[in-house]
């Protein structure tokens, strides 16, 4: 196999979990129940962990491995700002996509990543692909019923998430054909996703898996931390 062929594939693998995520959403009973309530608690709190931990443990380190601390700085603030207006534009016109919006900025710019960093060691590209699939299972999930409750259609979500899969690929090539020249560009972008999603999480994710008298539900938040943990291990 070829190494784009392979970067194109394990980024498209990586973004079909988000589809997988989002069928587990519409096959989950709606019946609401405390149980069936506490879990959906707890996947948002689960996939908030996972995002923290990108945050945490990829997005930032490695983007201050490639840009000095005076220009990383205003990038991932510019990050959280800009996504502040989108979620504040979209919460008065159509309500929030917070899930959604947070789920594409893991996505794209790790897939960019995974592309860059594939030529210089398969290992470490298998093993992103991992955790951006490890990710996007949660993150698919509550996308998925976010999207369902805030008037999408149930039939044209998944459509949506599977045509939306191909960014996986997509970016993935470009940072495997011009970016791995351009490292500040790539350290640049994971910031600036990092800015953004750490604003998501605080503002919509994290509040939403909060629920009265219930306790369980914020040890997702845990969990999903620990999915970052072990595949940020399994990285190094």
């Amino acid at each position: 196999m070829e190494t784009w062929e392979a970067v194109a594939l394990y980024c498209w693998a990586a973004g079909l979990a988000m589809v997988v995520g989002g069928i587990a959403g519409r096959v989950f009973p709606r019946r609401r129940t405390p149980i069936r309530q506490e879990v959906v608690h707890a996947t948002i709190a689960l996939g908030g962990g996972t995002l923290i931990a990108a945050v945490a443990l990829a997005l930032v380190p490695k983007g201050l491995d490639l840009l000095p601390i005076t220009l990383a700085v205003p990038v991932f603030f510019a990050g959280s700002a800009t996504f502040m207006l989108i979620d504040e534009r979209l919460a008065c016109c159509s309500g929030s996509r917070a899930q959604f919006m947070a789920m594409l900025l893991d996505f794209v710019p790790e897939a960019v990543s995974l592309g860059a960093v594939f030529p210089v060691d398969h290992r470490l590209g298998l093993l992103l692909a991992l955790f951006i699939g490890a990710q996007n299972l949660p993150e698919g999930f509550n996308a998925y019923r976010e999207l369902a409750s805030g008037g999408a259609s149930p039939r044209h979500v998944l459509p949506m998430m599977l045509a939306l899969s191909v960014l996986g690929p997509i970016a993935g090539l470009l940072g495997y054909l011009f970016l791995r020249a351009l490292p500040e560009v790539v350290g640049g972008l994971m910031l600036f996703a990092a800015g953004g999603i750490l604003y998501l999480v605080f503002q919509d994710i994290a509040p939403q898996a909060k629920m009265t008298r219930r306790w369980l539900p914020a040890l997702g938040g845990t969990v999903g931390f620990i999915v970052g943990m072990v595949c940020e291990a399994l990285l190094g």
